[in-house]
């Protein structure tokens, strides 16, 4: 079985996606966190993350990138979604995905094109959601949880950008799959959220 979740940052879709991965026992894989390697990697080279050539360069990063603790910063997650709308990045980091999803057995990724590009066969794919700015009072209770100094103000600012960046690029735009069920996480709890997302897969398994 193969389960595509999608959606914006701060939309509660990492979570989600980890919980239904435990749930149903499948491999997960966060395709954000090879975007976040390869933003972080054109840092590291010294690179533009605008410039298609340093950031295709920066996706032969070494694999211990992926365990560092820095990728999860606001900062990064910036570079990613920059880094992101060159094809010549999403080229290089397809085949990962695609051979990841179709492993037998099945898998269950999270990004932004998992059912509209990488695994479009998917058994299920849900779209997970929620108003920018909720998503970004989310995200700045994280933040200054952590001790990060930020204005709420800035956090918005910078998720919108995302946002139409994701949406905007030419090639694999952040969008549902036509066949994607929606699920806007605005007004739920993460317990909420993550049951919520379970039963929408388990009525799409039902239905075939």
């Amino acid at each position: 079985m193969i389960i595509a979740v999608d959606g914006p940052t701060a939309s509660g879709k990492g979570t989600i996606a980890k919980a239904l991965a435990t749930h149903y026992g499948l491999p997960f894989l966060d395709t954000g966190l090879l975007y976040r390697a390869v933003g972080f990697q054109v840092l590291q080279n010294c690179g533009d993350p605008d410039n298609p050539h340093d950031a295709r360069k920066a996706c032969d990063f070494p694999e211990t990138v992926l365990n560092d603790l820095t990728l999860r910063s606001e900062a990064v997650g910036g570079l990613a979604s920059r880094v992101s709308v060159h094809p010549e990045v999403r080229a290089a980091l397809n085949k990962r995905q695609v051979d990841f999803a179709h492993q037998p057995g099945g898998a269950l990724l999270d990004g932004r094109d998992i059912g509209t590009v990488i695994a479009p066969d998917a058994d299920v794919k849900l779209f997970v959601t929620a108003n920018a700015v909720i998503r970004a009072e989310r995200r700045h209770g994280e933040m200054t949880g952590r001790g990060e100094d930020i204005s709420l103000e800035a956090i918005l600012v910078d998720i919108l950008a995302r946002d139409a960046r994701d949406s905007s690029r030419t090639n694999a735009p952040l969008k549902p799959a036509a066949d994607a069920l929606l699920l806007d996480t605005g007004d739920l709890t993460i317990g909420g959220a993550v049951q919520a997302a379970i039963a929408l897969v388990e009525a799409k398994l039902r239905r075939g």
